[in-house]
């Protein structure tokens, strides 16, 4: 009995972390999440406010969202393709990249600088959408890695065409750009 037991209970975890691996699955629709606390950056003159923030607002457009640690080490595994992104100047009235950090995955006492540098980039790019996330909804809800990057492409009606977690080689990088080019079409 004692063994039926360990069995069904090792079951059950790996049944859990299968089930919690597959959050964000390519051909579904983007699990809902509700940021709260922090929020979208919105520019009133020279001000940054803070309101809350719906995932399911990710429609009508095609969407790059890049989930990201709040650390500098998360921010640059993914900051090629961002470049790249920014080069091709796709028309944002058909695209929006979309940046989360989350700072409750900040370095102990980094969050406000965090926090400080989300919004100067606000500020330089006043057109991107940009979320804080300072409980980490968006990490637990999607099932993400901490200190980690994530890249999710949403097609205009919220379904993920592609995702990754970690750092992007070239031939990924690539995929995305097509894939992004190929449903601006």
């Amino acid at each position: 009995m004692g063994t039926l037991k360990i069995g069904a209970a090792l079951l059950l975890s790996l049944c859990s972390s299968w089930v919690m691996a597959a959050a964000i699955q390519v051909g579904q629709v983007l699990p809902q999440v509700s940021i709260q606390e922090g929020g979208e950056l919105v520019l009133s003159g020279a001000d940054i406010q803070y309101q809350s923030w719906k995932s399911d607002q990710l429609s009508g457009k095609v969407y790059v969202v890049q989930h990201i640690a709040g650390r500098g080490s998360a921010k640059e595994m993914n900051a090629p393709l961002i470049e790249r992104i920014k080069a091709a100047k796709l028309q944002p009235d058909q695209y929006q990249t979309v940046t989360l950090v989350n700072t409750d995955d900040a370095i102990w006492g980094t969050s406000g600088i965090v926090q400080g540098k989300l919004e100067g980039s606000k500020k330089e790019f006043p057109w991107s959408m940009m979320v804080l996330d300072k409980e980490g909804a968006a990490l637990n809800q999607w099932q993400l890695e901490k200190k980690s990057s994530a890249i999710i492409v949403l097609d205009k009606n919220r379904q993920v065409r592609w995702m990754k977690e970690g750092a992007l080689n070239d031939d990924e990088q690539n995929q995305v750009m097509q894939l992004v080019t190929q449903l601006l079409k």
